[in-house]
């Protein structure tokens, strides 16, 4: 169980308290601490509160996390696209609109259900929901993603992910005609203050840094390559938009009006890290899914 422990200062009262304990974590969503209050798991000054309590000074804010519930996730016979796979590492070409792994509304059909299915023997470093899942890409995303079937393997993939070392390059199709051929976006993400389903660029927000080149150019749109140094949630998604040109399709952060393609228009296409055991430079790529070439041929026209 994690516990939390926080005192109101002058600036902080009168706040309700569901909407300023998002503000103490970028991870904690308004829905997850209303959730933790009514179950008790937030005090102030020893007493429950309700979810509008508006905070004194000097109040002090106690918070319980309780431990997550255990959760079986079933095998299931997916048909998983796979470009690797040894005693250590699984690499998978994810379709889009399969979930990497189960979430509230999305216990089955996910990739780790196939995984599980397919291999018995997955990293346990994350638990059962995240079984060997060293990063994410996302529902909507299609593309490489590595997985570890073990924890040596697991530690070893995570320490490459924060040391920038692995290559992760994303092809993208963009609203708006980018005049730079190459790039660098380098803007702190974090969770959006209007919108905590949403992440933005914030100043108190985690470094994240984005290279992108320009592969072509049509009368509206650009496709372009980007390339990951940070791994930050929507990265991609949230620094596109952040500097005018948002990914075709984005349901979150691009506009309405659109291309004809269901989710954002965006493919890992190649991942490359250093083996866990053998240390052998490994570099895979996977091809564009059929819905991005369709796209590129009609702008092409």
């Amino acid at each position: 169980m994690e516990q939390y422990e926080f005192k109101i200062n002058e600036e902080q009262v009168s706040e309700r308290i569901d909407k300023l304990m998002t503000t103490f974590n970028p991870e904690w969503s308004r829905t997850q601490v209303q959730q933790w209050i009514k179950d008790g798991n937030v005090t102030v000054n020893g007493d429950t509160v309700k979810t509008n309590y508006k905070v004194q000074l000097n109040d002090r804010l106690e918070l319980e996390i309780p431990e997550p519930e255990l959760l079986e996730v079933e095998p299931e016979p997916i048909n998983l696209d796979i470009v690797y796979e040894d005693e250590d590492v699984i690499v998978v070409n994810k379709p889009r609109g399969m979930v990497v792994h189960p979430a509230p509304g999305h216990y089955s059909g996910t990739l780790v259900n196939g995984l599980m299915y397919h291999c018995k023997d997955l990293s346990g470093i994350n638990g059962v929901i995240r079984p060997g899942i060293v990063h994410r890409i996302d529902k909507d995303t299609s593309g490489l993603l590595m997985v570890a079937k073990n924890d040596v393997a697991h530690e070893s993939l995570v320490e490459q992910l924060k040391a920038k070392t692995t290559k992760r390059i994303y092809k993208a199709i963009a609203h708006g005609v980018i005049a730079h051929d190459v790039g660098t976006i380098e803007a702190p993400i974090g969770r959006d203050k209007k919108d905590r389903q949403s992440m933005a660029v914030t100043e108190e927000g985690r470094d994240a840094v984005t290279h992108f080149t320009v592969l072509e150019r049509f009368e509206n749109f650009t496709y372009v390559q980007c390339e990951l140094e940070t791994g930050r949630t929507h990265q991609i998604r949230v620094h596109m938009k952040y500097i005018g040109f948002p990914l075709a399709g984005d349901p979150k952060y691009g506009p309405k009006k659109t291309l004809d393609i269901d989710g954002q228009a965006l493919h890992a296409s190649v991942l490359g890290f250093v083996h866990p055991r053998t240390k052998e430079e490994l570099v895979f790529e996977a091809p564009l899914p059929q819905e991005i070439v369709k796209l590129l041929e009609e702008l092409r026209r």
